[in-house]
């Protein structure tokens, strides 16, 4: 393919390519080749980093809400839907290969004013998750050190740690990272599965923990939604797949990670938070790691540092990007392969990590700002926007009536599913950061708490 085709593939309508000389041809060559060197099972693992993270940390509290059997069918069906509503977000993706990022699914939706709207909703929730990650950081080095020190120091530790990880600017080089991101939570899981259990056994028994396969006693509104919101926030990988399959080789290839993220996703959601309440009972912290007891609790938190900054880092690559591809729309800068690239890039994702510290430190709770973050933007990303999609780009693509029935119906519910979490989400998370603070359950904003 020639480097006017290539160029025009993933920039069409730039118009300016006939123009340049040899050398801006180079760069603009460089650059193509530099973001198109994903395939699927490097895709596979971006997902899984940028998904399998603070969202496994938060889900056996959930079952502690919720309860062992809503637990579980909350994990796998929600996990199922999200599958679909990303099989769906590939679909479009394919069939429309210009759409580089959600912000552009949205200008293809509803014009010029849905591109600014899904911008800011994407660039909030990236913002918020990276600075969730910032605020996990700061709770692993209090927990990992057992020390007095003021945990806005260790924020600030977190924060460099994620700003020096979000320096590559390619997902395929992040992907390099992955494993040993997907390596770590898998291991830190497994330490507090295994701890939990160990000292269940010791002390009280298996058969003494107070688990319970039905809701907590008094269970409220607010409590059960922002358990909810928990899980969807751990299946919130829709979100950056445009970005991410933007860089592919083979975007046809993008069901087999579809499949095999959401799979792993719910194996693993499931497994550990119904293994951990199991041996904790209603007693289970969040983050999970804090229920593993002293020793072991340092051990998996210290284990599982790689996870906490490197997906947190995908975080602000993919806010990062989408900031400086818009600053330098109309130039060779937004490639990231020359001095000016490399220097505006460093800049961009500085000042983002800033803000991510300063998110942290503002909302310092754990869970109550993951279900913000789902309730607000992930409720669109993973639910009613894609099964907006499917009504307006894939259904006429169905050629059976019946199929167009069944998934009309289903992408229905989908939609009334992402409105109800946007809502009652957003209402009860808001209601219990007011009620942390009315009870002095949380430090204040900045404060030295952990």
């Amino acid at each position: 393919m020639s480097i006017k085709k290539d160029v025009e593939k993933m920039f069409p309508g730039d118009g300016e390519l006939s123009e340049m000389c040899g050398r801006d041809q180079e760069i603009y060559k460089a650059g193509v080749q530099k973001f198109n060197r994903l395939g699927w099972k490097r895709l596979t693992i971006v997902l899984i980093v940028e998904a399998v993270a603070l969202g496994s940390l938060s889900i056996p509290s959930t079952f502690a809400t919720l309860g062992m059997v809503a637990g579980v069918i909350c994990c796998v069906g929600l996990g199922l839907i999200a599958v679909y509503t990303s099989y769906i977000i590939g679909q479009v993706k394919v069939k429309f290969p210009h759409i580089s990022d959600y912000p552009e699914a949205g200008r293809q939706m509803f014009g010029r004013w849905g591109y600014e709207v899904l911008f800011m909703m994407l660039c909030l929730e990236l913002l918020l998750s990276a600075g969730s990650h910032c605020l996990t950081g700061a709770i692993a080095f209090t927990n990992i050190t057992g020390s007095n020190i003021c945990s806005v120091i260790f924020g600030f530790i977190s924060a460099i740690i994620l700003l020096l990880f979000a320096v590559p600017p390619t997902f395929s080089d992040m992907a390099i990272l992955g494993y040993v991101d997907f390596a770590s939570i898998i291991i830190a899981i497994g330490i507090t599965i295994i701890g939990t259990g160990v000292e269940a056994s010791n002390s009280t028994g298996l058969q003494a923990v107070n688990w319970s396969a039905w809701p907590k006693d008094n269970l409220t509104f607010s409590e059960a939604f922002i358990a909810l919101s928990n899980i969807i926030f751990a299946y919130s990988f829709a979100l950056c797949q445009f970005s991410f399959m933007d860089e592919m080789h083979t975007p046809t290839d993008f069901p087999k990670s579809v499949w095999a993220l959401g799979l792993t996703e719910i194996f693993i959601y499931t497994v550990t938070g119904g293994l951990v309440y199991a041996f904790v009972g209603q007693d289970v912290k969040s983050p999970a790691l804090l229920s593993a007891g002293s020793l072991l609790s340092r051990v998996a938190f210290g284990i599982a540092l790689p996870v906490i900054f490197i997906s947190g880092s995908i975080n602000t690559v993919v806010l990062g990007r989408l900031v400086h591809g818009r600053m330098f729309k109309n130039s060779n800068i937004r490639f990231i392969n020359t001095k000016m690239g490399w220097i505006t890039w460093l800049v961009v994702v500085t000042v983002l990590t800033i803000l991510e510290f300063i998110v942290a430190q503002v909302i310092p709770f754990f869970n109550d700002l993951l279900s913000l973050i789902s309730s607000l933007f992930i409720s669109g990303f993973t639910f009613y926007f894609p099964a907006i999609m499917w009504f307006m780009f894939i259904r006429g693509d169905e050629t059976s009536m019946g199929k167009k029935i069944v998934f009309g119906v289903l992408n229905v519910c989908i939609l009334f599913i992402g409105l109800i979490v946007l809502g009652a989400g957003t209402y009860s998370s808001v209601v219990d950061i007011i009620k942390s603070y009315a009870d002095n359950t949380v430090g204040g904003p900045f404060s030295c708490s952990a």
